[in-house]
């Protein structure tokens, strides 16, 4: 299973998502495998603080698990909130050697023409709506 963590922030009436560049795969979103004995929300938190460097994010729902991101696996999604945050930033995510990940917000609703890999759409697809479901656009 992966799990997914979700931070949004507003820029004026248009909803942005973290995301970030990694050096030799392009642009995507935090997630990571849900680690034997660890729940799918301990995971979030986890990979937030691995792969961002942001370590006390406060959850404010789940946002339900896909098996259409990936066929043959579960991605867990985790809306989390974390306020203060720079716009940009750079991090070396822990146990990753493959350089330096480089964070940003991007708007959620464009996220399809940004490069994203077609794995990466179809969870920002399902964020989209499970954001809708829960009236949280």
């Amino acid at each position: 299973m992966k799990s997914c963590p979700v931070l949004l922030r507003w820029a004026g009436l248009q909803r942005q998502i973290l995301v970030f560049r990694h050096p030799s795969a392009g642009p995507q979103l935090v997630k990571g495998t849900v680690e034997a004995g660890e729940s799918a929300e301990a995971a979030a938190r986890r990979e937030l603080g691995e792969e961002a460097g942001i370590g006390d994010a406060v959850l404010v729902r789940a946002l339900g698990d896909s098996t259409d991101i990936v066929p043959g696996e579960i991605w867990s999604f985790h809306l989390l909130s974390r306020s203060d945050l720079p716009d940009r930033w750079r991090h070396d995510p822990t146990g990753d050697r493959g350089g330096t990940y480089e964070f940003h917000w991007h708007l959620l609703e464009d996220a399809d023409a940004a490069g994203f890999d077609p794995r990466y759409r179809r969870a920002l697809a399902f964020i989209r709506k499970r954001l809708a479901e829960h009236g949280l656009c």
